[in-house]
C-alpha cells in the first residue's frame, strides 16, 4: 500500500466532525490517525486546492475503503476536482454503504458533465418526486435547466429557471435575502447571455452583485469588486470587462442554467415547468435514453458488486472481501 502525500502539520483529527471520528474507531490506532489526517485536508482544501484534496482523499480509501464516509470524501473532492466519473463512482458508493440518498443534484450534474443530459433529467425527476428541501431544489432545477440547453432545448432550459423564479422573473423584484434565489437568477443571467440577451443579462448580474460580488462575478470570469459602482447601479447593456468564462461547475459546486451540491439511474424525464417539450425534442430525449441505458445499467452492476465486495457480501472468489488498512 503506498504511504499517500505527506499530512501537513495543521491538519488536526480534532477537526473532522465526531460522527467521522467514531467511523474511524474501527481502524487500528496508527491507520485510523492517517485516515483522519487525510480527511482533514481534504476537506480543508476542497474548495481551494480541490486536486490536492483529491489525492488526499484517495490515499484515505487506500487505507479505508470500506469506510462510507471515506469514499463519500472521495466523491465530493473528485467532484470539486472535475473528475465526473470518479465523483459519480463514488458518491454511489457512498450512498449504497451509508443509505444516504443526498447529494442526488451532484450526481445529476456529474451525468451531464459526462455527456449524458438524458439520464441527468431522469435523476432530476426522480428527486424532485421523492420530495426535497427548498436548497436541493435549487440545486436540482439549475441542473434540469443546463441538461435542457445541452439538449438545445432552450426555451424549456429557460422556462425551467423563469418558474423557479416566480414565473415572471424581475430583477427588481429579486428577493436578495434569499440565497437561493440569487444563485438562480445568476444562473438565469449565465443563460441569458449564452441565449444572447446580452441586456436582460446584465440587469439580472447587476442584481445579483449588488448582495454578492463574488457569485456574479462568477458568471463572468471577473471581479466584481473592481468595477465602477455606476456600472453595477446603472447597467447599459454593455459588455462588463472581462470575458464571459462559461463555468460548468456552477450548479454546483450548478452553471448556465447548471451546484451544487447533493436518485436512482432510471425514471422519466422532466417536463419543463408549465410547458412541455416540443414532440420531436421528447422524441429524441427518448432515443438518446434508449442509447444510453446499457452503459447505465452495466455501470450500476459494477458499483454494487463492489460495494457488496467491501461490505463483506461476497468477495473476488466467493470469500469475504477485506480492507488492507482494518
Amino acid at each position: 500500500m503506498s504511504p499517500g502525500p505527506e499530512i501537513p502539520e495543521w491538519a488536526d483529527p480534532r477537526q473532522l466532525d465526531a460522527s467521522i471520528r467514531a467511523a474511524l474507531r474501527g481502524l487500528d490506532a496508527r491507520n485510523s490517525a492517517q485516515v483522519a489526517g487525510h480527511l482533514v485536508v481534504a476537506g480543508s482544501l476542497v474548495d481551494e486546492d480541490p486536486e490536492t484534496a483529491l489525492v488526499h482523499a484517495r490515499a484515505a480509501r487506500d487505507r479505508a475503503s470500506r469506510l462510507a464516509v471515506v469514499r463519500e470524501a472521495v466523491g465530493v473532492a473528485a467532484y470539486h476536482a472535475g473528475d465526473f466519473a470518479e465523483a459519480a463512482r463514488e458518491i454511489r458508493a457512498y450512498r449504497r454503504m451509508s443509505g444516504d440518498d443526498g447529494y442526488r443534484a451532484v450526481l445529476a450534474d456529474c451525468e451531464r458533465a459526462l455527456g449524458r443530459p438524458e439520464v441527468a433529467l431522469r435523476l432530476v425527476a426522480e428527486a424532485l418526486a421523492d420530495g426535497v428541501d427548498a436548497e436541493e431544489v435549487v440545486e436540482l432545477r439549475m441542473v434540469e435547466a443546463g441538461a435542457r440547453s445541452d439538449l438545445g432545448e432552450d426555451a424549456a432550459a429557460r422556462l425551467v429557471l423563469e418558474s423557479a423564479l416566480g414565473g415572471r422573473p424581475d430583477s427588481e423584484r429579486l428577493d436578495t435575502d434569499d440565497a437561493g434565489q440569487l444563485r438562480l437568477a445568476a444562473a438565469y443571467a449565465e443563460l441569458l447571455r449564452a441565449q444572447g440577451d446580452t441586456e436582460r443579462a446584465d440587469h439580472w448580474l447587476a442584481a445579483v452583485a449588488a448582495v454578492d460580488p463574488e457569485l456574479a462575478g462568477e458568471e463572468l470570469g471577473v471581479e466584481f469588486s473592481d468595477m465602477l459602482e455606476e456600472e453595477l447601479d446603472d447597467p447599459t447593456g454593455r459588455e462588463p470587462e472581462g470575458s464571459f468564462v462559461e463555468d460548468p461547475e456552477l450548479e454546483g459546486p450548478v452553471d448556465d442554467g447548471t451546484v451544487l451540491e447533493g436518485a436512482n439511474d432510471e425514471g422519466a424525464a422532466t417536463e419543463a415547468p408549465d410547458r412541455a417539450p416540443d414532440s420531436d425534442e421528447g422524441s429524441a430525449a427518448g432515443s438518446a435514453h434508449e442509447a444510453d441505458g446499457e452503459s447505465s445499467a452495466s455501470f450500476d452492476e459494477e458499483v454494487e458488486a463492489e460495494v457488496a465486495e467491501l461490505l463483506g457480501e461476497s468477495g473476488p472468489s466467493g470469500t469475504s472481501a477485506g480492507d488492507p488498512g482494518n
